[in-house]
This record gives C-alpha cells, structure tokens and sequence, in this order.
C-alpha cells in the first residue's frame, strides 16, 4: 500500500449515530489514535482486501484458460474415440 503525502489526502464527512460516535471516541483514546486516523486505516484495509481478492481472482481465471496438465496419457487417438 503506498504512503500518500499530505497534499494528496482529501477530508470525507460521514454521519453516525451518537452512540457509535461515543464508541468510536473510547475506542480511538484505548489505541492512542484519532478517530479520523481509525477510520482512514479500515478503509485502507478493505480497499486493499478488495484489491487482492480481485488480483486473485484475475490470476485464477488466467489460470484456468491456460489448464492444468493432471499427468496421465491419451491411449486412444480421435478417430477410435469417434469409431463407430
């Protein structure tokens, strides 16, 4: 995750209810942080989650069109296979 300078950083408002604000205030003086600081690192978080979970999946589809060689030999040819 790259570390964004402070010129590159934007403020975002967001409302919660008064009691999740009273929690969010406990829970940010118990980790010595700022609540700004808390909700800008899970929001990281998940767009980081998100961005690997869709690197994964880009990764298992290509390699699912190259397939996958299970060992093993062809002992009939096409045209027995299609013997009538």
């Amino acid at each position: 995750m790259a570390i964004l300078g402070a010129d590159s950083r934007q403020n975002l408002t967001i409302k919660l209810a008064k009691g999740t604000i009273q929690k969010v205030k406990v829970l940010a003086a118990r980790r010595s942080t700022s609540i700004s600081k808390l909700v800008a690192e899970q929001i990281e978080s998940l767009v980081g989650e998100d961005d690997a979970y869709e690197q994964a999946t880009r990764e298992a589809l290509a390699s699912m069109k190259k397939g996958f060689h299970l060992g093993g030999k062809h002992k009939m040819n096409r045209n027995s296979l299609h013997e009538r």
